[in-house]
């Protein structure tokens, strides 16, 4: 599966793609509000088997981030956690390559990756946590039509040493018509 965006695509992930990730796990400026698994070191084994059966859940839904320019894997979104039941799951990206940080793209992709939920996979509810520190990331979820009325997981991260807020964040498919032009 491909979606298309303007100047990037989102693709399945291949084992191929585990010298990336790879690359990403050993940079912690690259994984510091990432998920917390990343604070653990990964052999490259690891990642190739993570990355074999990352598209066999029905729980998780997973995209490579490419660039069209060069074809090269730049980060990976996608949406985990679904329940069929509650018709719900949660939001995640990460831009692995920092030249690509601060464009927009987090925004774009959000919106892609939020209306495939919504769209395709027929979810009512998405959401998201982010590091309050990571203002730049919460702007993105803004943008992108995500509301804060969830709340503030108080202390409910530890990175550099200190225990950080989280936000909590969700859009709803009753608010996603409204917003959606992807």
């Amino acid at each position: 599966m491909k979606l298309e965006l303007e100047d990037y695509y989102l693709r399945s992930l291949e084992p191929a793609d585990s010298e990336f990730f790879y690359k990403w796990s050993c940079d912690r400026e690259v994984t510091l509000y990432s998920l917390s698994s990343y604070a653990y070191p990964q052999s490259k084994l690891d990642i190739e088997k993570w990355l074999s059966t990352v598209n066999s859940s029905a729980k998780n839904v997973s995209f490579g981030l490419c660039s069209k320019k060069s074809d090269q894997l730049i980060g990976y979104a996608g949406i985990s956690a679904i329940s069929s039941l509650n018709r719900s799951g949660e939001f995640f990206i990460l831009i692995g390559e920092k030249e690509y940080w601060g464009k927009g793209i987090g925004t774009l992709v959000t919106k892609v990756v939020t209306d495939y939920a919504i769209r395709t996979l027929g979810l009512h509810r998405v959401q998201l946590t982010a590091s309050a520190q990571n203002i730049g990331a919460v702007k993105a979820y803004e943008k992108a039509g995500y509301q804060h009325e969830e709340g503030v997981m108080r202390q409910s991260g530890f990175r550099n040493g200190e225990f950080v807020d989280k936000v909590l964040m969700s859009v709803l498919s009753t608010e996603w018509q409204g917003i959606a032009s992807v």
